[in-house]
């Protein structure tokens, strides 16, 4: 019963050669890796506005237009540096990449902290605004919004645990749609003004203006609409999610995305200066622009209700991308090993598991409240931003390619923008949170750093040497079988205990891909173990069916009354937070055998001295 509701909710696991099906076209891809960005920009404008129009008034919108130009300007350069990072790390990672090959470990940890953070905020910030878009609309739910927004993420958890194939196709219609009702607001807002003579009455009352603009506010203001930034970086970040070629599908999809979020953000910025919207706390600006291209009428709820979905649906890149991320600061050695491990559906479940439950977390903390989550937001993405910039500056410096020089100085100008960007976010945020992130990221990257000595640690500790031999073997023909998932100091020890009970002895180990089975395969014969070792790949990633098939083929040889004994190795920590960082395999096949009834297990342990 239990199964058949895991296989309802989640579907059915899928071998390892169905990867190549599971992962995204370009069609699918841009709603996916694009619905971050395409939702910042549906607040982006109104960012601005409520920077520039309680100082200088009815002048905000002229400002207001020169902001959103060199944002553009800056969309434009981080999209060609983000091109150049496809060119270069097909692998995917984006900042951490970059920044860890070009400027050294630390600042790529730093990078990949920042990511990090923003991802669980960009989700917790997302399912915040989307619920408030369901509690404005229903105003009796506003008790119950902190419930409704773990539900959400409870849904999109369950979502994105089907698989990318299932979850493009889910979460990825409604961000389509939300583009196509925007889309028709611009052209329609544009064409009644412009065609049709039509003069636009402000929504709400301009307040007069208190002072002159300035270089202060006027960066201040540009600094809140690079909230329609972030999520830019997520396409580089997520190169292997897609088909082969995924850097041409890549680029093709960066492209499309830099199109959506200049034509979407620029089409709205002009709309607030046609229209003079006035951001509110009762309306916001994209309500105020549609009810006045729209009226009151079923288009205007339609935009309504797409931007509610967008809002929710840009969880969906940190979805997709961070799980990614942390399988590679894993496979690196900075992140606990679990995270690098494909799920059921082959998608990296422990990080969309750990990214539910920190969002989760945060909303609670705060209480679901959008505003209160805010001033966290877009602090780290700038400083992966900077990072990115920065490391692939130093690559065009230290390589000399062809075309170094303009792709070096477009690099250094998109750094020096990012990095003055991400001062100012934090300098203007501060005192309403931006300090969280600030302690967050450091804190992050000592945690990666000690991470990486434990391994290390353990990795020297079990580490064979050649004069390390196993014992010789004892006149007794039981029938025992070792599991070894590496050729280290815990499996000798379990060997050696083996060979003081039995001489019949066979290592058994379960491959879930071809190439570590090819490397335990040679480091076995370069050995000489003297034992034989038997191989049984696992297409579904199970450790335990391929084993006790092999068992049951191994009773049916042995005499009546006998037994088959399986020695398992297992390691020993001397701290309790060590044990986070390993799988824990041994205790769950552990536990399996034991309902079998013709067989012993005994657990050999093996202590990491520290």
């Amino acid at each position: 019963m239990l199964s058949h509701l895991k296989n309802l909710l989640f579907g059915e696991t899928l071998a390892n050669d169905q990867l190549a099906h599971q992962k995204f076209t370009v069609f699918w891809g841009l709603p996916i890796l694009s619905s971050d960005a395409i939702s910042s920009v549906a607040y982006a404008s109104e960012a601005i506005l409520l920077v520039l129009i309680p100082v200088i008034g009815s002048q905000s919108y002229k400002y207001m237009f020169y902001a959103a130009l060199c944002i553009v300007a800056l969309l434009f350069m981080l999209v060609f540096s983000y091109r150049q990072t496809i060119d270069n790390y097909p692998c995917g990672g984006g900042s951490y990449i970059v920044a860890k090959d070009n400027l050294g470990v630390v600042p790529g940890l730093c990078a990949g902290a920042a990511l990090s953070i923003d991802y669980v905020l960009t989700v917790a910030v997302s399912i915040s605004a989307g619920t408030a878009a369901i509690t404005s609309a229903f105003p009796l739910l506003l008790k119950h919004r902190v419930l409704i927004a773990l539900a959400i993420i409870a849904f999109m958890t369950i979502g994105n645990l089907r698989g990318m194939k299932d979850s493009s196709r889910l979460f990825g219609v409604p961000t389509y749609i939300f583009i196509l009702t925007i889309g028709t607001m611009i052209i329609t807002g544009i064409v009644r003004v412009h065609v049709f003579g039509q003069t636009p009455a402000a929504s709400n009352e301009i307040l007069p203006s208190f002072g002159n603009i300035t270089l202060f506010l006027f960066l201040k203001a540009f600094a809140s609409g690079c909230t329609a930034l972030t999520g830019v970086e997520a396409v580089s970040n997520g190169i292997p999610n897609f088909v082969e070629p995924a850097q041409k599908h890549a680029k093709k999809v960066l492209a499309l995305l830099a199109f959506v979020v200049l034509f979407i953000f620029g089409g709205l910025s002009y709309l607030a200066t046609l229209y003079h919207t006035v951001p509110s706390d009762s309306k916001t600006v994209i309500s105020q622009i549609a009810a006045q291209v729209f009226g009151t009428g079923f288009l205007f709820y339609l935009v309504q209700v797409t931007t509610a979905m967008i809002l929710i649906m840009a969880a969906n890149t940190a979805y997709t991308d961070l799980p990614l991320l942390l399988s590679l600061i894993a496979k690196d050695g900075y992140a606990p090993r679990q995270f690098g491990k494909r799920g059921k559906r082959l998608s990296f479940s422990n990080g969309i598991t750990i990214l539910c439950l920190c969002s989760g977390i945060l909303l609670i903390m705060f209480r679901a409240d959008t505003n209160a989550l805010l001033p966290l937001y877009a602090v780290g993405v700038f400083i992966s931003f900077t990072l990115s910039q920065s490391g692939m500056f130093i690559k065009w410096i230290r390589e000399k390619k062809i075309g170094w020089r303009h792709k070096a100085l477009i690099n250094g100008l998109g750094a020096l923008v990012t990095f003055f960007t991400a001062i100012m976010i934090g300098i203007t945020k501060f005192r309403h949170g931006a300090w969280i992130v600030c302690l967050l990221i450091p804190s992050f990257v000592y945690c990666m750093l000690k991470i990486k000595e434990h391994y290390k640690e353990v990795s020297v500790e079990l580490k064979l040497s050649k004069n390390e031999r196993p014992i010789s073997k004892v006149d007794n023909d039981r029938k025992v079988i070792i599991l070894v998932d590496s050729l280290n100091k815990a499996f000798l020890k379990a060997l050696n205990y083996s060979r003081s009970i039995s001489n019949n002895i066979i290592a058994f180990h379960v491959a879930t891909d071809e190439e570590s089975a090819m490397s335990l395969k040679k480091k076995w014969d370069e050995y000489n173990v003297g034992i034989p070792l038997v191989i049984e790949y696992s297409p579904y990633r199970d450790l335990v069916s391929p084993l006790l098939g092999y068992i049951k083929k191994e009773e049916d040889h042995t005499k009546s009354g006998e037994s088959v004994t399986v020695v398992l190795g297992q390691f020993v920590v001397t701290k309790w937070w060590h044990n986070v960082l390993h799988n824990q395999t041994s205790m769950f096949i552990r536990n399996k055998l034991y309902r079998e009834r013709n067989v012993s297990v005994v657990t050999v342990p093996y202590i990491i001295n520290e």
